[in-house]
């Protein structure tokens, strides 16, 4: 085989230096929306300020684990990839709990929070997903950051509207529906990387 169909360990060292210095980035973005949204979350009453907190939290828990399992086996970064998945799958569960718990709450969600912090946690989403977008398909462990990023996206842009929705219509329910529409998120893409690192595992003894 040529040396034009793979590629040098100097070319894998600069990639994976590449994607430590992508998933810092995204990991401190990650930890940093998890303590605004998670106190914006509690104050304001809002199930899904919290799913999305808690959905950051969890991503910078991946991020984390991705940077450590950098230039390891590819068995190694299946097993994170698995981790990753039950991690996702915890957390998805633990908002729909939530939700529950608050369906028997009377008091209204602060709509105008929900919309503000909704706003800060998508511009900082989006960011994540530019720098990751590129190095999607490099391997199996950046591919699930990847994801991470792209449904984080999705929420919050769903907690904007659950907050518009909140203020137009005087009332709790769009904040519930959307908070656990994160959590069924969540729980989608926990299966999918599970089903992916499963596959891969059976695949490469």
């Amino acid at each position: 085989m040529s040396e034009s169909c793979c590629p040098s360990d100097e070319a894998i060292r600069k990639l994976s230096h590449k994607h430590r210095n992508v998933l810092w980035a995204v990991l401190l973005i990650n930890l940093g929306m998890f303590f605004v949204e998670a106190i914006a979350g509690f104050l304001s009453g809002s199930t899904s300020v919290l799913a999305d907190s808690l959905d950051m939290l969890g991503d910078a828990s991946i991020y984390g684990g991705s940077i450590y399992i950098l230039n390891r086996s590819a068995r190694a970064k299946n097993s994170m990839a698995l981790a990753k998945g039950i991690l996702m799958g915890v957390l998805g569960l633990g908002v729909i709990i939530d939700a529950i718990r608050r369906f028997f709450e009377v008091e209204l969600p602060h709509s105008d929070v929900m919309t503000v912090v909704g706003a800060m946690a998508l511009a900082a989403n989006l960011t994540c997903a530019l720098l990751l977008l590129k190095h999607r398909g490099d391997d199996m462990n950046m591919r699930s950051t990847w994801l991470c990023s792209r449904n984080d996206v999705l929420a919050s842009t769903g907690v904007i509207v659950a907050g518009l929705a909140v203020s137009y219509w005087n009332s709790r329910w769009p904040d519930l529906v959307i908070g656990g529409a994160i959590a069924l998120l969540v729980l989608h893409s926990s299966w999918s990387i599970l089903r992916d690192a499963a596959r891969e595992m059976r695949q490469k003894p």
